[in-house]
């Protein structure tokens, strides 16, 4: 029994001492306890802060990346409407076209294109059963395309005005002075006006249009605007860059002619390239 206190007197006594200072704290002072307890709500609170952070930081990765994905959503869409608003706005001046010509178009949709190259071509979706003929011109609303070269039933090939076989007779507004125009192969933008003779007043921003003498097309129809006008010493004729108006890049649609030119010529009497 001695063994037995001896062993468990000092755990008893601990036990008693703690039991004790309770009983005092708890009846006796009552702002030490208030304090304790201020103290351990202090640490509680810093360390459910802690953890209340983190809940919001997970929910705020959350969050982002939802709203993150919206917004690739939202400027999709937004894309769509911009793509779908200009399309309309060149099907609309296309119609606006078609009304105040007073010749013969059909419309056609661009299904293939290769403008990279010296011989550019595009493929519409109008051939032979749309009574589409070789050397029809094509053209847009801002400008002269090209023409056709190749038909199918269903699909033609129109060679460009980007192409090294291309060239199209043409006169500069107001002095209606003749020329020939063409693309030397080396600017995506810059055409060349040919056999203008130095005394004939052409300056920048001159427009250039078609003068009917081609086999394929009407006459005064856009070709381009001239950039700049120059001559080489000793010779007798101008060198003229023109600025197409089409532009091919973002060519979705087009108009073949159909309607003969009243002012062709036979084409017999042109180079088998010509136009």
């Amino acid at each position: 029994m001695n063994r037995i206190w001896e062993r468990t007197r000092d755990w008893v006594l601990l036990s008693v001492l703690i039991v004790s200072s309770l009983v005092v704290m708890l009846t006796v002072n009552e702002d030490m306890l208030r304090g304790l307890r201020a103290r351990s709500l202090e640490a509680t609170a810093s360390i459910e802060s802690l953890f209340a952070g983190l809940g919001r930081y997970v929910r705020a990765l959350d969050e982002n990346e939802v709203l993150r994905t919206q917004n690739i959503d939202l400027a999709n869409q937004v894309a769509l409407m911009r793509s779908a608003q200009a399309e309309n706005q060149r099907l609309e001046s296309m119609l606006a076209l078609a009304d105040t010509l007073n010749y013969e178009v059909l419309a056609a949709r661009v299904s293939a294109k290769d403008i990279t190259s010296e011989r550019n071509f595009l493929t519409i979706d109008v051939g032979r059963e749309d009574g589409i003929e070789e050397n029809m011109a094509v053209i847009d609303p801002s400008g002269i395309v090209g023409k056709v070269t190749l038909v199918g039933n269903d699909y033609s090939r129109v060679m460009t005005y980007l192409n090294a076989d291309f060239f199209v007779s043409a006169s500069v507004l107001p002095s209606l002075t003749d020329g020939i125009v063409r693309w030397d192969g080396r600017r995506f933008d810059r055409l060349i006006l040919e056999h203008v003779v130095r005394s004939a007043p052409v300056t920048s921003g001159n427009l250039v249009v078609t003068n009917g003498y081609s086999t394929f097309s009407q006459p005064g129809y856009p070709i381009g605007v001239v950039d700049t006008v120059f001559a080489e010493p000793g010779t007798s004729t101008w060198i003229i860059h023109v600025r197409p108006n089409a532009r091919l890049d973002n060519l979705s649609h087009v108009f073949v002619v159909r309607t003969p030119s009243d002012n062709a010529v036979d084409p017999a009497l042109l180079p088998d390239d010509g136009f």
